[in-house]
C-alpha cells in the first residue's frame, strides 16, 4: 500500500447507508493575494472588489436555483454553511448565507482551513519559481510526497479535512432524520435516487424534502474533500480544480458520494468582462496553491 492510498482511506468518512443529503462546495471569492499571483495558505488576506462581486453572484445563484441552468441540490435553505474561518472563505459564506429566504447557521471551522504552504506564504509565484524551483516542481509533480519548504503535509491535511466532513455528515443525519429506517436502506432507498443524470426522481416529494449543506472553503481544501468522498488516492490530488466562487454539488446517496457538478460558474458571467473574472473562467489564475 502506498503513503498516499494509506493517507486517502485514513481521511474517508463513512457515509450512512440510508442517508439521502447532499454537500454543495463553494471555493471562496478572488482575494487580494489572488489578484497578485501570491500564495495564501494560512495568510488572512480579504476579498478583493471583484472578489465580493463573484461571492454576490454565487449567492444569488444559490438562493435562486430555480432560474437559469437548474443545479441539482434539493430545494428549500441549507441546513447550515460550514465554511473555513479565514476571511476570503468567511466573507463569501456570510453573503451566501445573507441571500437564502430564511435564516441559515453559518460554522466557522479550522478543520476546513486551506493547507499551510509555509515559507512560500505571501510570496509571489515568480519569487516562489526563482528561490524553490526543484520544491516547487516537487509539489506539482507528487504531491502526496513534497510539500512547500515547513507547510503542512498533505497526508495531515487529508485527515484534518475527513474529520471535518465527519462534522458536516454527522449534521445532515441528524437532520434527515431517517438514516436509521431499515425501509430508507433497503428497496426503497434504490427507488428516491437514480444515479443517472437526465432521468426524473422516482419520489420527487421525498428528494425535494432532502438536506443540504454548503462549505464554502479552498482550492486545496475541496480538493481533498472529493478525493476523501470518492475514495481517489492522495497522489490524484491535482486531478480537481476549483475555480473561484464556482459550484461543485456531490450527492450522499445510498452509502455513496455521486460527484453530481463540478465547477459550475455561468452565474459568474455579469463579470466575463473583467480580464481577471476571465481567466479565471478559463482556469488561468491560481490562488492558494
Amino acid at each position: 500500500m502506498t503513503d498516499d492510498r494509506a493517507a486517502a482511506d485514513g481521511s474517508r468518512p463513512a457515509l450512512p447507508p440510508g442517508l439521502a443529503a447532499t454537500l454543495v462546495l463553494v471555493r471562496h471569492g478572488e482575494s487580494t493575494y489572488v489578484a497578485e499571483g501570491r500564495f495564501q495558505g494560512r495568510h488572512d488576506p480579504p476579498l478583493s472588489a471583484l472578489g465580493e462581486r463573484q461571492a454576490l453572484l454565487v449567492a444569488r445563484r444559490l438562493a435562486e436555483r430555480a432560474g437559469g441552468v437548474a443545479l441539482p441540490v434539493p430545494a428549500g435553505p441549507p441546513l447550515g454553511i460550514w465554511h473555513s474561518p479565514l476571511r476570503r472563505a468567511a466573507q463569501t459564506a456570510a453573503l451566501i448565507a445573507g441571500a437564502q429566504p430564511t435564516r441559515v447557521p453559518l460554522h466557522a471551522t479550522e478543520r476546513l482551513t486551506e493547507l499551510a504552504q509555509g515559507e512560500w506564504e505571501g510570496q509571489l509565484m515568480a519569487e516562489v519559481r526563482r528561490r524553490w524551483p526543484a520544491e516547487l516542481a516537487a509539489w506539482r509533480a507528487t504531491p502526496a510526497l513534497a510539500q512547500a519548504p515547513g507547510g503542512e503535509r498533505l497526508g495531515d491535511g487529508a485527515r484534518r479535512v475527513g474529520d471535518g466532513l465527519r462534522d458536516v455528515i454527522g449534521a445532515l443525519a441528524v437532520g434527515d432524520g431517517r438514516q436509521d429506517d431499515s425501509d430508507l436502506a433497503g428497496a426503497a432507498a434504490s427507488e428516491r435516487y437514480d444515479p443517472v443524470p437526465g432521468y426524473p426522481s422516482a419520489m420527487p416529494s421525498e428528494a425535494a424534502a432532502e438536506p443540504w449543506a454548503a462549505l464554502v472553503a479552498h482550492d486545496g481544501i475541496f480538493r481533498l474533500c472529493l478525493l476523501s468522498l470518492l475514495d481517489v488516492p492522495l497522489a490524484r490530488f491535482w486531478s480537481f480544480p476549483f475555480n473561484l466562487c464556482a459550484i461543485s454539488v456531490v450527492a450522499l446517496q445510498q452509502g455513496v458520494a455521486t460527484l453530481r457538478a463540478h465547477n459550475l460558474s455561468e452565474h459568474l458571467a455579469p463579470l466575463a468582462d473583467q480580464e481577471r473574472a476571465a481567466e479565471e473562467a478559463r482556469g488561468e489564475r491560481r490562488g492558494a496553491l
